[in-house]
């Protein structure tokens, strides 16, 4: 389990950076998360922190929530997650702290980015496996976006469980691994991220130090 420092943002698009005479393809990601509560050994079994980002109508949460948020003097939020870390590292904040980017991050840094693909609702078997599609010759006509037989007669004389056929497509929860952080601006809580991260526009990420590398807490080698 990552365990690393990280906190929550929202993509905001991609420009091109000019970085020591280099252009940087990079990602911004506005890094605005608040505070919203602890775990605690003690007390749950397991030490975290509770992160939100984003604004929440009050009159779309109910009102054991809003009890909550009005408890700790918090707005609703409309995302909320928690942040497995260390003991120490959560007692470093308090709760209605705002998570400072340069607290947490280090220019250089190598980070893993975690978010929703793009949804692309039901879409056939061209579009979501990449397949070629039928031949248009020999007096072929009405499969040319078909995928093709499913099966076999006699043996196994069934479709095979995990084929690949029209479905669903998208909105899966994919990480970007290993992608470096090029700047930061504390004062605007912009991240920007080497390379693209995974989702659309305006969607919510989650940025943390990377798990897979030994660097992951102090800026990378140049």
């Amino acid at each position: 389990m990552n365990q690393n420092p990280g906190t929550l943002g929202r993509k905001l698009g991609m420009m091109q950076l000019f970085n020591e005479g280099v252009i940087e393809r990079v990602t911004v990601i506005e890094c605005a998360a608040v505070v919203l509560g602890k775990r605690t050994v003690d007390k749950d079994g397991y030490s975290a922190l509770i992160l939100g980002v984003g604004e929440r109508k009050e009159k779309h949460t109910n009102k054991p929530q809003l009890g909550w948020y009005k408890k700790i003097g918090q707005t609703p939020k409309r995302t909320v997650k928690e942040f497995r870390l260390p003991a120490e590292k959560v007692a470093e904040f308090e709760v209605g702290q705002k998570v400072a980017v340069d607290q947490i991050f280090e220019v250089g840094q190598i980070v893993d980015v975690q978010g929703y693909t793009r949804g692309r609702g039901f879409s056939g078997v061209m579009r979501r496996h990449n397949f070629a599609g039928a031949v248009m010759t020999h007096g072929s006509h009405e499969y040319k976006r078909h995928g093709g037989s499913i099966g076999t007669n006699m043996t196994p004389g069934r479709t095979l469980p995990g084929l690949r056929m029209p479905g669903h497509y998208g909105d899966e929860k994919v990480t970007t691994h290993n992608v470096k952080i090029v700047k930061l601006i504390p004062e605007q809580d912009l991240v920007l991220i080497r390379g693209s991260v995974p989702g659309p526009k305006n969607q919510v990420v989650t940025v943390r130090g990377a798990v897979k590398k030994k660097n992951a807490g102090r800026p990378a080698a140049k």
